[in-house]
């Protein structure tokens, strides 16, 4: 449990300025993305059944919910939106529709995990030396300021260096990787401090030593700090939060959004629930009709007060991941610690540069992306491979959900293929044929079987067992009647051996 509860520090130190960042890429209201991250950490944290996954508002949506406010135009009626697309993933749970995770390949989600990391590594690196023009939390190859990843790294280079953003940046990694290392995790009192905490500690103070002792031309400007809104009392804390415009609900346009909205946020729950379950040192497995319920009731609770339209995140459930939580008590913690933070201390949060929250996402990126995941799937042979890597390229130069498309359509190739040349095993004696199959016969073996009978010469003799077939689909059976009428008149005897029903 302590460790949970410390666990959920470097999880919101994560999701603060990825909720901030996602709000104004979406245009939508600031203080809606902090509303998201607290009803991803706090509802569906307590309705989840996964001990790890966190939820909060998704990059992979901004784009989505940026034309949806203008197509609407008020974002209370685009909030209407976000209530009946909870209602859809409820739906989609209770039908049970969850189980369409099962059916992507391990190549593939680890493909997803390698390419976010190598994503928030290519994104973080110009945050690391100070130029912060991109939002945090963009996770497109395209990007919002007219720039691409690769473009963005370039215009860092040759821009203004900040020195003191490289030093905070480079000195919070070294404290990340000390605060991994076994003389931490050996002390009895070390062991639960987490490391981003103290690296955000460290940045507030290092940017204030600078500021003081070198000038403060020399310290972070506000360009370079965190920004949440700042509220003067209770009264206008809670003036941020707001209500959608129920009479939109007639709206054809607020239902087709709705239905948009469900169907990519449970797309990408369910690719982020599998992936966090890869991660897991317990090797749990999350049930995903109760997480679609749980991401629905999210949604439904995120637009009744305000808030952007939630999922389950990888960026964030790997941080949870990385500070050695164990169950979804961190989640939680992480949302209750976002509400605390925007309440009580927002100044305080509003002094972190973001030079040291970078540093925490390269160091989850590196973790993501190790070389050793790399070689892992090359030892596993190029149906592994191959899918793994088109799934990092396609994620690196488009976007999440079209990656793994990509990567699916890749699976799909190397599955087809594998079954394609192990159906049939053929032998062959002079003129004698033995024409045996490996599995049942679908569609897919259809070119291989027609292949292999029009290939026997005439005069032969053929034994085809097909015994252990269980299934032969119509399409490959009439093909065999075909075969076997026609050796008639090719002078080739035929034995067929077919199971017994």
């Amino acid at each position: 449990m302590p460790q949970d509860l410390l666990g959920g520090i470097a999880v919101f130190l994560v999701a603060l300025p990825l909720c901030l960042g996602i709000a104004l890429a979406s245009g939508a209201p600031l203080f809606s993305g902090i509303i998201a991250g607290i009803v991803g950490g706090i509802v569906i944290g307590f309705f989840s059944q996964s001990p790890l996954s966190v939820s909060g508002p998704a990059a992979g949506l901004s784009t989505i919910v940026l034309s949806s406010i203008q197509q609407l135009g008020e974002f209370s009626t685009f909030l209407m939106s976000v209530m009946l697309a909870g209602i859809f993933q409820i739906i989609f749970g209770v039908l049970r529709l969850g189980r369409i995770a099962d059916y992507i390949p391990s190549a593939v989600i680890r493909g997803m995990l390698a390419a976010i990391g190598l994503t928030l590594i290519l994104k973080q690196l110009p945050h690391a030396v100070g130029y912060d023009k991109d939002y945090e939390g963009d996770e497109s190859f395209l990007q919002d300021d007219g720039h691409n990843t690769l473009s963005e790294l370039f215009y860092s280079t040759i821009g203004p260096l900040s020195f003191s953003a490289i030093f905070i940046c480079l000195a919070s990694i070294a404290i990340l990787v000390i605060f991994q290392s076994n003389i931490i995790k050996s002390n009895r009192y070390l062991k639960f401090v987490p490391g981003p905490l103290v690296v955000v500690v460290f940045g507030i103070v290092a940017n204030q030593m600078i500021s003081n002792f070198i000038g403060i031309e020399a310290g972070l400007s506000e360009d370079h700090l965190v920004k949440i809104p700042v509220s003067a009392d209770f009264t206008s804390f809670l003036n941020q939060f707001s209500l959608p415009d129920f009479n939109a609900i007639s709206s054809i346009a607020v239902w087709q959004i709705a239905i948009t909205l469900a169907l990519v946020a449970s797309i990408e729950s369910l690719l982020s629930l599998e992936a966090v379950d890869k991660l897991d040192a317990y090797k749990r497995v999350s049930p995903t009709n109760r997480e679609l319920i749980a991401q629905g009731l999210g949604n439904l609770t995120s637009g009744f007060i305000g808030g952007l339209p939630v999922t389950s995140v990888i960026v964030r459930s790997s941080a949870n991941v990385n500070s050695g939580a164990v169950n979804k008590t961190s989640t939680i913690a992480h949302g209750i610690y976002l509400l605390l933070a925007v309440m009580f201390v927002p100044v305080v949060i509003n002094r972190i540069p973001l030079s040291c929250l970078a540093a925490i996402l390269l160091y989850t990126g590196y973790k993501l992306a190790h070389p050793s995941v790399f070689r892992n799937k090359w030892i596993k042979g190029k149906a592994h491979f191959f899918p793994f890597v088109a799934t990092i390229v396609a994620i690196l130069f488009s976007n999440l959900l079209v990656g793994i498309l990509i990567g699916l359509l890749f699976g799909l190739y190397f599955i087809v293929n594998e079954n394609y040349k192990k159906a049939l095993y053929v032998t062959r004696d002079g003129s004698h044929y033995y024409i045996k199959s490996n599995k049942d016969l679908s569609f897919i073996n259809k070119s291989l079987l027609k292949q292999t009978l029009f290939d026997i010469e005439d005069g032969s003799d053929v034994i085809i067992d097909f015994a252990e077939s269980r299934f032969i689909d119509l399409d490959n059976d009439e093909i065999i009647q075909d075969f076997i009428e026609n050796s008639k008149y090719r002078n080739i005897t035929v034995e067929l051996r077919k199971a017994k029903n």
